[in-house]
């Protein structure tokens, strides 16, 4: 079987880092669309597995948590009868744990957003870290238990509460309404309340949306299928952790962490989604860690 030079298939990738859809990878790499979905999933997966290998034993000392929203094969709206309730029709939502100091986005998980996930996002996040760390997140009453149940007392969690007022433009489409205030809430420990925020978070959030096509509102480029939107999350994430140089630190974010010494080139990338399909060839398909 014919395969891509890796010139080729690190141009591909560095289109779908880029926030281009598979389609218009497909035109400008001047190659099939089929080539490019295979391409995505063999990276999403190399990817992932990296990364769940070697984002373990941080030092982190401050994390953020956050959801952002997204959506598959049709808005929760539109889902036929037949598929409502099942994962990967409708709403999706994707959990990202994020580190303040060195920006790392050291977890994520794609799903519901209900307890479940939530102590299931939250427990693969306490399995990644070798110190008390001070955690931030939303509202989200699912975190109550998933902290509790993962760290136990052995950490130093707060919520920031947002307040929300009436927006001035509430019939206008996608008008947010004002947030007029907020309101910290130690849970465990003794969180510093300097540091109790989820800022760097909901910015991350941000450059989710600007770098990967799936996030974008009002296109049709959303996932089709869950499995794809999974994949191309973590190659989205394997691109900001090793890849891109973070604009205040000056690095990448891995660097920072002291996960890797140098910028990964987008052929380094390559070679390495080759070495774990030459390893999964030998062994067997990888089987993910949770969900995603």
């Amino acid at each position: 079987m014919r395969k891509l030079p890796t010139s080729k298939r690190a141009q591909i990738l560095h289109l779908l880092c880029e926030g281009t859809s598979l389609r218009s990878a497909s035109r400008l790499a001047d190659c099939s669309i089929n080539t490019v979905t295979k391409l995505l999933v063999d990276a999403g997966t190399a990817c992932q597995q990296y990364q769940d290998q070697h984002l373990r034993n941080l030092s982190c000392k401050r994390i953020q948590l956050d959801e952002i929203w997204s959506f598959c094969y049709a808005k929760a709206k539109n889902v036929p009868e037949n598929k409502r309730g099942q994962i990967g029709f409708g709403d999706v939502w994707t959990w990202t744990a994020l580190c303040a100091d060195s920006k790392l986005m050291i977890s994520w998980l794609c799903g519901a957003r209900d307890a479940d996930y939530a102590n299931a996002f939250v427990d693969d996040l306490a399995g990644r870290l070798n110190e008390r760390i001070q955690l931030t997140s939303d509202g989200h009453n699912a975190y109550l238990y998933a902290v509790d149940a993962a760290f136990g007392g052995k950490v130093d969690y707060s919520m920031l509460v947002k307040l929300y007022g009436k927006a001035p433009e509430a019939e206008r489409r996608y008008s947010p309404p004002v947030c007029v205030g907020a309101e910290k809430h130690p849970i465990i420990g003794n969180p510093d309340p300097k540091h109790i925020s989820t800022s760097y978070i909901e910015r991350s959030n941000l450059t989710v949306r600007m770098m990967n096509r799936r996030f974008t509102r009002l296109t049709n480029a959303f996932s089709k299928k869950m499995a794809n939107h999974e994949h191309s999350f973590s190659l989205f994430a394997m691109h900001y952790n090793f890849c891109r140089i973070h604009k205040t630190l000056k690095v990448t974010p891995a660097m920072e962490a002291g996960v890797t010494d140098h910028v990964w080139s987008l052929e380094e990338m390559v070679e390495m989604i080759e070495a774990m399909e030459l390893k999964s060839a030998k062994r067997g398909p990888y089987k993910k860690r949770i969900s995603n």
